[in-house]
Order: C-alpha cells, then sequence, then structure tokens
C-alpha cells in the first residue's frame, strides 16, 4: 500500500484549494502561508509589479498585491508538485495499458495506423530509459500546471477589467446625464459625487468607478482635481478615462462646469444611438448564426443521417447522439456565448435596498431597524433620562416592520406572485412531476420504452409550467411597459407646474388630477403618503418601490436628490424627461428592429417541423411498407423499380418517429430561448415563445 502515500500527498496538497472555497479560516490559513513564503519576494519594487498592480486596480480586486501575488506563487508551487506527482501515475498507468502486444493492437487498427501498434514497446525499455520516460512524463505535467496556473490568475484578471470596462462604457450615459441633472440644481459638485456613489446600484459600474474617487476625497482628503485625474489613471474604461481628464481639467481652470456636462451630455446621446446600432448588427449576426448552425445544420445532418440509415446501415445511435447531446449542449453553448457577448448592460435594479437613503417622518423612518437618516437610532429616553412615553409604541412598530413582508405575502399572494413570476415554479413543478407520474404509470426499464413512455406527459408538464411562468412574467411587464410609456410625460408635466412656482407638493396634487393611464394610480397612492404626513421623498421612494423599474427608479433617485438642493428642480426634471424619452426610444427600435429576425427564426423552426414531420410520416413509412427484402417490394410507388432497395431490411419506423419528436421538442424549447435573448434581452421573455413553438409541436405529431 505504500504506492497509494505519494497520491495521498497529492490530493492533500490540492485539499486546501478546494476547502478554502467554502472555509474562510483556510482563505486566512493561505494567505498567511503564501505571506510568509512568498511576501517578501513579491514585495521587492519592480516594472512587472506595477504592471500587476494596474491589473488588481483595473479588475477591482478585493485584497492588496502582496497577498493575491503571493497566493498566485503558492497556487503555482502546490500543483506543480501535485502535478509532477499526477504524472508519476499517469506514465505508470500508460505503462500498464502498453503492455498489450504490438501485434493485437496492429490487428485492432486500420493499416493506415499500424505504426502506432510500435508504441506497446515502450515496456521492453530498459530501467535508466523508464526512468528517463516518467521523470520527464512527470515534470511536464507538474510544469505546465504550475505555469498555467500562474498564468491564468493574472490573465483572469484582464478578463474582469475588460468586462468592468464594458459596463462603464454603458452606463456612462446615464451616469453623466444624473451629474448634468443634479449641478443644474444647484447642489455641490463634491456632493453630487457622494450622491451618484449612494446610489450606484442604480447607475451601474460607471457610478462605482467614480466611487473610487470619491473614497479618496472623504477618507484620504485627497482633492477632488488628484482624486479624479487618479481614478481616470487607474479606470479600464477608455471613456471614463477621457471623462475623468476632462472633468479635471474643467475644475482646475474654471471653465462652466455646467457647460462642459451638457456638451458631454448631448455627447453620450449620440453615441448611445451609435452604440444601439452596433448592438443591433450583433443581435443579427447571432439571429443568422443560429438559424444557419443550429437549425439548418443539424436539419441537414438528421436528414442525412436517415438517407444513408435507410439505404446503407443503421444509423439510429448517431443519430441519437446528435439529438440527444449534439442539439442541446450546442444550443445551451451558444445562448451562454450570447449573454456574455451582449452583456454591455442595460442597468438593473439592485436588490438591496439598503443603499435608498431613509426619510424621517416625525421620528419614525422607513428603514426596518429603526436608523434615522442621519445614521442614529430611535432613542427610547428623552435627554432628561426620563422614559419616552412613545417607546413602546416604536418597539411594536418596529416588531411590525420585521414581520411586514411576510405580513404583505400573506395578504397579497397573487402580487407577489406577479412580482416574482418565478416563485409559480413552486407549485408548477410539483404539480407538472406529479401529472407525468399519473400519466406515466409503471416505467419500463428498458430506456427506450422509458422515453416513449414519459415523453408526452414530459412535455405537457413544462408546457404547462411554462406558460403559467409565462402569462405571470408578461402580466407584470405589461404592467412596466405601460407606466414607463408615461413617465417621460409626467415628468414634463411635473417640470412645466414646478417651472410656474408650485411647489412639489402642490404639483404632485395637480397631477392626481390629471389623465396619466397606468401610472395615475400610484401616483394617487403617493398623494395619500404625503396627504397622511409623509414626506414628499418619501412618498416618491414607496412608489418607486411598488412600479419597480429601472426607468422609474433613476427618475425617482434624480427627483429626490434633486429637491435637496432646491425646491425648483424643473430644469432637472425636464433632463430626467429627455433621459426617459432617449431610452424608451432606443427600447422601441430595438424591438422593431429584431422583429424580422424574430420572424426569421419562427420560419426556420418551421421548416424544421415541416421536413422531420415529412420524413415522419411519408418518407420512412413509405420505405417500411415496401417491405424491402421481403415479398416483392409491392409498396413501393408506381414506376419504382423494387431493385432499387434490393437488400434493405426493414425499418424501424416508431424508433425514427420518437427520435425525431424529441429532436423537435428541443427545437421548440431552444429556438424559443434564443427568439426571446435576441428579441428582448432575457431568457424569461422566450418563455412565451417556448409555449407557442412546443404548443406547435404537440399539435404537428398528434397527426402521426
Amino acid at each position: 500500500m505504500l504506492w497509494v502515500l505519494p497520491l495521498l500527498f497529492a490530493a492533500a496538497l490540492l485539499g486546501p484549494l478546494l476547502a478554502e472555497q467554502v472555509s474562510q479560516g483556510t482563505n486566512l490559513l493561505l494567505s498567511r502561508v503564501s505571506l510568509s513564503l512568498f511576501g517578501d519576494y513579491v514585495a521587492n519594487e519592480s516594472p512587472r509589479k506595477q504592471d500587476q498592480q494596474s491589473r488588481l486596480r483595473a479588475a477591482h480586486v478585493e485584497t492588496t498585491h502582496r497577498v493575491y501575488a503571493a497566493r498566485t506563487l503558492l497556487y503555482s508551487l502546490l500543483l506543480g508538485i501535485s502535478g509532477s506527482i499526477f504524472g508519476v501515475y499517469g506514465a505508470a498507468v500508460l505503462l500498464w495499458v502498453l503492455r498489450i502486444s504490438g501485434e493485437t493492437v496492429r490487428a485492432q487498427l486500420p493499416t493506415a495506423l499500424a505504426f502506432l501498434a510500435n508504441l506497446t514497446r515502450v515496456t521492453e525499455l530498459g530501467l535508466t530509459n523508464l526512468f528517463v520516460l516518467v521523470f520527464v512524463s512527470s515534470a511536464t505535467v507538474g510544469t505546465a500546471l504550475a505555469f498555467g496556473v500562474y498564468y491564468f490568475r493574472w490573465a483572469m484578471l484582464d478578463e474582469k477589467a475588460d468586462a468592468r470596462g464594458s459596463e462603464i462604457e454603458a452606463t456612462l450615459p446615464r451616469t453623466i446625464a444624473f451629474i448634468y441633472a443634479l449641478s443644474r440644481s444647484g447642489m455641490a459638485f463634491p456632493a453630487i459625487l457622494d450622491t451618484l456613489t449612494r446610489n450606484r446600484d442604480v447607475y451601474g459600474e460607471a457610478a462605482v468607478e467614480i466611487g473610487v474617487a470619491v473614497r479618496d476625497m472623504n477618507t484620504f482628503g485627497t482633492d477632488v482635481l488628484s482624486a479624479l485625474d487618479r481614478m481616470a489613471d487607474r479606470t479600464p474604461s477608455e471613456g471614463m478615462e477621457e471623462f475623468g481628464e476632462n472633468l479635471a481639467s474643467v475644475l482646475g481652470s474654471g471653465q462652466s462646469l455646467s457647460n462642459f456636462l451638457k456638451d458631454q451630455y448631448d455627447r453620450y446621446q449620440e453615441e448611445a444611438e451609435a452604440q444601439q446600432r452596433q448592438y443591433l448588427d450583433l443581435l443579427s449576426t447571432f439571429a443568422e448564426a443560429y438559424v444557419t448552425v443550429l437549425v439548418a445544420g443539424p436539419l441537414f445532418l438528421i436528414t442525412i443521417l436517415v438517407v444513408i440509415g435507410l439505404v446503407l446501415q443503421e444509423t439510429l445511435d448517431l443519430l441519437r447522439v446528435v439529438v440527444y447531446l449534439g442539439v442541446p449542449l450546442s444550443s445551451i453553448a451558444f445562448i451562454a456565448y450570447i449573454d456574455s457577448s451582449t452583456k454591455t448592460i442595460s442597468e438593473t435594479l439592485g436588490q438591496d435596498r439598503s443603499e435608498i437613503p431613509s426619510i424621517e417622518i416625525s421620528g419614525i423612518t422607513d428603514r426596518p431597524d429603526g436608523m434615522l437618516a442621519d445614521g442614529g437610532r430611535a432613542s427610547p429616553a428623552t435627554e432628561g433620562g426620563v422614559a419616552d412615553e412613545w417607546a413602546a409604541s416604536r418597539e411594536r412598530l418596529e416588531l411590525y416592520t420585521k414581520f411586514e413582508s411576510a405580513l404583505g405575502w400573506i395578504r397579497s399572494p397573487g402580487e407577489l406572485v406577479l412580482r416574482n413570476p418565478e416563485y409559480s415554479f413552486l407549485v408548477t413543478v410539483p404539480v407538472g412531476l406529479w401529472w407525468v407520474g399519473l400519466r406515466s404509470g409503471s416505467v419500463p426499464l428498458s430506456p427506450l420504452a422509458a422515453l416513449r413512455t414519459v415523453d408526452t406527459p414530459v412535455v405537457e408538464a413544462i408546457l404547462f409550467a411554462t406558460g403559467v411562468f409565462a402569462l405571470l412574467y408578461e402580466i407584470n411587464k405589461r404592467r412596466v411597459k405601460a407606466i414607463e410609456r408615461v413617465i417621460p410625460d409626467f415628468l414634463d408635466r411635473l417640470a412645466s407646474i414646478n417651472d410656474a412656482g408650485v411647489s412639489i407638493v402642490q404639483s404632485i396634487e395637480r397631477l392626481t388630477r390629471s389623465d396619466l393611464d397606468a401610472l395615475s394610480p400610484e401616483l394617487r397612492r403617493a398623494w395619500e403618503d404625503v396627504r397622511w404626513g409623509a414626506d414628499v421623498r418619501a412618498a416618491f421612494r414607496r412608489m418607486e418601490r411598488r412600479i419597480d423599474s429601472p426607468m422609474m427608479t433613476r427618475a425617482t433617485v434624480l427627483i429626490t436628490n434633486a429637491m435637496t438642493a432646491s425646491g425648483e428642480i424643473a430644469p432637472v426634471l425636464e433632463i430626467a424627461a429627455d433621459e426617459a424619452r432617449a431610452s424608451r426610444r432606443l427600447q422601441r427600435e430595438r424591438r422593431q428592429e429584431m422583429l424580422t429576425y424574430l420572424m426569421v427564426i419562427y420560419i426556420s423552426f418551421f421548416v424544421f417541423i415541416g421536413i422531420v414531420f415529412a420524413l415522419s410520416s411519408s418518407f420512412i413509412p413509405a420505405i417500411d411498407s415496401a417491405n424491402l427484402g421481403g415479398a416483392g417490394g409491392s409498396g413501393l410507388p408506381s414506376g419504382v423499380s423494387s431493385s432499387v432497395f434490393a437488400g434493405l431490411g426493414s425499418v424501424d419506423t416508431s424508433a425514427y418517429t420518437l427520435l425525431f419528436f424529441h429532436a423537435a421538442v428541443m427545437q421548440a424549447i431552444f429556438s424559443g430561448l434564443v427568439a426571446g435573448q435576441l428579441g428582448e434581452g432575457s431568457l424569461a421573455d422566450g418563455a412565451k415563445h417556448v409555449v407557442v413553438l412546443l404548443t406547435l409541436t404537440v399539435i404537428a405529431f398528434l397527426f402521426l
């Protein structure tokens, strides 16, 4: 058993690398060990160290260069040693395999590959040569792993930096619009940057990058010009670098900041349209590639294999590999590639609402933990030490706030499921499994027979679960879209009323009497909040949370922060309306542009269904009914000689039909998902297309 000890030692070296993923203590231990071994070496100043530090800063890695570099060397050392040990065992396994005689190997190989049988002579080598072979193999594996891990760790930083750069470029126009709008409200520039940083969940990676400059100013006392220059120097985005440098120049020279931001705002609005055009061209390329490679390609291959299987030799096993492995794996890889390539990010709502500032209302805040707006906590005692008469009420209110979300679920389960359609799977999936068990009964042990038994109930269960999700998702999506359509009009009207000298409170009261379509009920609820004593900003925040729309969130953040600086926020509202209108226009252009390619995906699927249906219903049954190799080929069409098909055996029509049905089902699912991802931007949007295409597939094969 001594031969196992080196293998266990190699596994023990890799154990901590796996354990650190789940254990914070192991993570800290590896950091300490790596610093003790390599800390002094990586601390030496060199051009390479400066380059590595730039990579870490660009990727926003939450560790120091010394720790990251030392851990990289430790990983390389551990994997190099373990790889060398595994290389020895690999060489031993190779020698054991090659004990087969050369004659046996040569008999199993084609003539052109007969020379490979000479590899079996490696077992005839002497001890010295065998030692050299094992040493070389172990050193090769260990060295490759060591250098591979080292370069992978540093190359991964470049990938992260590139991804961050793309996200910064995508969110920069809206970030500049936010800065420009707040500058029109009269807010001081450092306060604008602070506000932007607090709302980084709304404005994305560009706000995170500017937050680096804000941290330098607030934590280290750096002046604004130096902080912006440093941010521009370390950012992975060319657009942010240019904006930071220009902004620092304007602030340093005393030029008009408002004019500069307006020019930048107008410029990025134009660039956003150009980027939209490039984005649509990329999506159209993906649509054409999908139709060509993953719809027409499998269809062509299936047709060829069917003809070969009927004329030359059996190809059912190869067809099953194509249908059950090739089509789903390639489709999943294609969807993943689309997601990674098109993730130039439209802003999404942050799930953590703690970044939204709290509004104190008569001593009661909208934070669930009772924190006040200044960061303090409501005190149960008065200044003189006398017990507060409202202490008991505050405790009850705090307890109610903790359970408010759960109580809301109980009171309005329908609204909860509409806002979170994925929750429907908690019900529909168990019901679908029950339906499959009910319809299938006893499942045969044979894999092919089992597929025949459960495939139809499984498809019905998928239709049910996906259909419910698609219905709920579309209802909520249409609600949000209906509100987003009137947001620019709402902001324009609010700006007009405020510009006439009317306060924000009175402006909201007037707007509740106007017709704003789907936004009117939410606006009336916000006005009721104000009537019952809520601060206007708190009422806007609650309305934004109910609507749960990125467009409304950006407008609300902008308005509520502008109200802090001034009561006259008409210029800010006009900018917010322009930004919302531009977003709506880009969304509408994308939807219209992708409608053509959506139809192409549908048509290509119909062609796929038509051909496999023709093969299943006409071509294969006709050959099977011809009784090939039997008496006379009487089933052949008139004028076709039976000698053409002489010698062919019977055809397993049911196996082909089952395979074609499964191929059509997979194409329906993946075509629907791709259609939603390309046409509307997410896999969830493809649920309705999956339902439509899957329903058409089931209807088509009902006639077989």
